[in-house]
């Protein structure tokens, strides 16, 4: 399938580079009805559900992977995607072409200058699709404390946020409301480099709103990478390679569902991410097992979906994997439609932007 079929225009001031506040107050595009378009707002979600429905989230947690650094002149912009072990990480590099095999970097925040720094890192080989691996100068029991201390929230490219500077300058970089911005109330287990954002507009209130009227929850573990990040270069979508992320779904989130599904109940994941694991664990007659593994799942138009009836969604880039799994969803002309709804409509678009709710019309 060409990918030029999934691009379209956009005001690039509709990009949020900031949440919401409260996150609960963003737009909801509701296209739960597939003749219509309503706009509702997020705290509004619980009325849209039903007792005995099931939510899936995501409860991965962002660790802080993004990372300055330096060597001699030249300053790299590291993004930590896929561990190889304790101490070894592959990551995708900003100027790497400045950078050979052991070479060692420096990383430095904006209170923390690279000669004052104890934190860096060997260059142990570099590849042109899957970036540079390199491994950090600590033992593996101390790394988690030194990308707090040295790590942002690696943010997707379109959120633009100021770099630290090598001389320590702390006017420069804000890099703390992102910790808390960029992560849902209900992240548990660190891994994830990026977040699943669909999830970043619940709140308590809208918990207890679900609880109240009889929404079940359940939680999956999906490690998200940077390659959600990654543009898709090629002109067919057969061409492009996707890469692969940790995830776990045990017997017991399964056996919630599954049950559901038998009651006529319906299944709506939370995010993408949340979607594509479910798709990787659910068989052909629609019922899910554990798991326990990586998938590189790619979902395109044509797919058939096998556990999900529901996504709630943000606002996804043209040409992106994920734009083409929405697509797959409720369908390309809806969805453009749709889109063209939002930008009218002022709704902001990305990670840090307003959400969506879709009706899947493609299943088995």
């Amino acid at each position: 399938m060409k990918v030029d079929i999934f691009d379209f225009e956009m005001d690039k001031n509709l990009i949020a580079n900031q949440p919401a506040d409260p996150r609960d107050s963003c737009k909801l595009l509701d296209l739960t009805d597939p003749d219509k378009i309503c706009d509702r707002v997020f705290y509004e979600l619980p009325d849209l559900l039903e007792a005995g429905d099931v939510l899936v989230f995501n409860d991965t947690k962002v660790i802080p992977a993004k990372l300055y650094a330096q060597r001699g002149q030249a300053e790299v912009e590291v993004t930590l995607y896929h561990p190889v072990d304790g101490i070894e990480w592959w990551a995708f590099i900003k100027n790497s072409k400045r950078l050979h095999i052991d070479d060692i970097i420096t990383f430095y925040t904006d209170e923390i200058s690279p000669a004052q720094s104890d934190f860096s890192a060997r260059i142990l080989e570099k590849k042109a699709d899957d970036g540079i691996r390199l491994a950090f100068n600590c033992k593996p029991q101390d790394l988690g404390n030194l990308l707090e201390k040295y790590g942002s929230m690696p943010l997707p490219p379109y959120i633009k946020r100021e770099k630290p500077s090598t001389e320590g300058n702390t006017s420069l970089w804000s890099r703390y409301s992102d910790k808390e911005n960029y992560q849902t109330i209900y992240a548990k287990h660190e891994g994830a480099v990026a977040a699943p954002t669909a999830g970043l507009h619940f709140t308590d209130r809208v918990f207890k709103a679900l609880e109240e009227k009889g929404v079940k929850k359940v939680f999956l573990t999906l490690h998200v990478g940077a390659g959600t990040f990654l543009p898709v270069k090629v002109e067919d979508t057969e061409n492009h390679k996707m890469h692969a992320e940790y995830g776990i779904i045990t017997q017991q989130a399964c056996d919630t569902i599954n049950e559901a599904k038998k009651q006529g109940k319906k299944i709506i994941a939370v995010g993408t991410t949340s979607l594509r694991l479910l798709e990787t664990a659910g068989d052909e007659q629609g019922i899910l097992h554990p798991f326990t593994g990586e998938t590189s799942i790619f979902i395109t138009p044509g797919y058939k979906f096998k556990i999900i009836d529901e996504i709630i969604t943000n606002f996804h880039l043209p040409k992106s994997t994920l734009f083409m799994l929405i697509c797959a969803i409720a369908g390309i002309d809806r969805m453009k439609k749709a889109y063209q709804h939002a930008m009218t409509h002022g709704y902001h678009f990305y990670s840090y932007g307003d959400s969506s709710i879709l009706k899947c019309v493609n299943k088995i």
